[in-house]
């Protein structure tokens, strides 16, 4: 006679990760659907801040950059449409993309100086720091 623990709760005796094998496969041949938002690298020096973004396939007019206080936010929305018109059918294909990422500026920046430049999917914005913010070297007098 063998003893079999009691499981209140379980549908059947199946190891504990079969269920979630079962659900992985079947979810693993839809079409994955990813949000993305563009990758940013931020550096500083003593004239202010660079920040790089990776905009792949955009142009200049796609992109809205926009500050409004101490609040910078970078936005696009753009949409394409094609149309495959062959002999026997027509295949129309629409795909939308669209993100908006926000920082915070410090308050050590001259938001009026704010440029940003736009060049071979790399879009630049230089955020200078007013010249009180930048450091000052000080003079040492040898008395």
């Amino acid at each position: 006679m063998n003893i079999i623990k009691y499981r209140p709760g379980r549908l059947m005796s199946i190891p504990d990760d079969s269920w979630e094998r079962m659900f992985d496969s079947f979810f693993d041949d839809l079409p994955i659907i990813k949000k993305t938002v563009p990758t940013v690298d931020i550096k500083e020096d003593e004239n202010g801040y660079s920040m790089e973004v990776e905009l792949p396939g955009m142009t200049e007019k796609d992109i809205e950059v926009k500050v409004e206080g101490n609040l910078l936010t970078l936005s696009s929305k753009k949409n394409e449409e094609k149309e495959e018109k062959k002999k026997d059918y027509v295949r129309k294909e629409r795909r939308s993309y669209s993100f908006s990422r926000s920082f915070v500026l410090p308050e050590n920046v001259d938001a009026e100086k704010i440029s940003a430049e736009f060049k071979n999917g790399l879009l630049t914005l230089n955020v200078p720091k007013p010249e009180e913010a930048k450091p000052k070297l000080l003079e040492i007098k040898v008395k």
